[in-house]
């Protein structure tokens, strides 16, 4: 079943001086389904940047739909866009965007803090995820007093707690080392096959590598796409590094075609 439907997707900007117009989406149109991981790749100005901007509801298509299970986006009123947010989606940055004026548990709190929850409901909440993630002994600490790799298993916590239908990752990976990288997304694949959906715009061909499927994005549309199959991280790493290449060059692939990591066109 799907739980989040993208159906001909427009973003179109006027530029601040001289009222060009630029296209940012021109046509976008895919599916996510409940508990899938979805990499979105793409160059810089491909479009995945505003494409994941109007996921997250921080902005709207000019034309063409969004949905969250059932949900158009578009239709939520200005008031009600920081609540939905709140309760529906979840949320991990490539810089953390933790405040360092509170406390790891704090920040992990924030969300339903907003949403109105009492402490004890809190605290029951963070036992299990705190201990999951190996955070536990960290929770009365401070964003500056913690590793990055820290931060941002503090930002997965926090993203889980409200326990959203979708989580949204921007880069997660990008501001960790290699190793604190390979702990993220060890335990974004833990949460996924737990039952989370989670979608995530990446560089990382590594970070990719773990996706059930990546979604390329070129001049503003869905190009390719690669689904895992049965293929292990290392072969989808390599058909996810050749697609790119073939991308780049201006390989004759068509676009919205399918291959499974084995190689086989779907």
């Amino acid at each position: 079943m799907a739980i989040l439907e993208v159906k001909n997707v427009k973003k179109i900007y006027t530029t601040r001086f001289g009222g060009a117009k630029v296209q940012a989406l021109s046509n976008v149109s895919f599916s996510v389904e409940d508990g899938e991981f979805v990499a979105i790749m793409g160059e810089s100005g491909s479009g995945k940047t505003t494409l994941l901007n109007i996921l997250a509801s921080l902005d709207k298509p000019t034309s063409g739909e969004v949905t969250l299970k059932g949900m158009n986006l578009s239709h939520i009123r200005e008031k009600d866009i920081a609540a939905f947010r709140r309760d529906h989606l979840g949320f991990v940055f490539q810089d953390f965007n933790l405040m360092d004026n509170f406390s790891v548990m704090d920040n992990i709190f924030l969300p339903l803090v907003l949403s109105g929850k009492k402490y004890p409901e809190m605290s029951q909440r963070i036992k299990p995820i705190a201990a999951s993630l190996g955070i536990s002994e960290i929770l009365q600490k401070y964003p500056y007093e913690i590793s990055g790799g820290q931060k941002q298993r503090t930002a997965v916590a926090r993203a889980v707690i409200t326990n959203p239908e979708l989580i949204l990752a921007d880069e997660p990976t990008g501001a960790l080392d290699s190793k604190s990288a390979d702990e993220l997304l060890d335990i974004f694949r833990e949460i996924n096959e737990s039952g989370q959906t989670i979608l995530m715009v990446t560089h990382s061909i590594k970070a990719a590598s773990k996706a059930g499927r990546v979604l390329f994005i070129k001049d503003g549309e869905v190009f390719h796409q690669l689904y895992r199959g049965a293929g292990t991280d290392e072969e989808m790493f390599q058909r996810i590094s050749d697609t790119l290449t073939m991308l780049q060059a201006g390989g004759n692939m068509q676009a919205g075609g399918e291959i499974k990591a084995g190689g086989e066109r779907q």
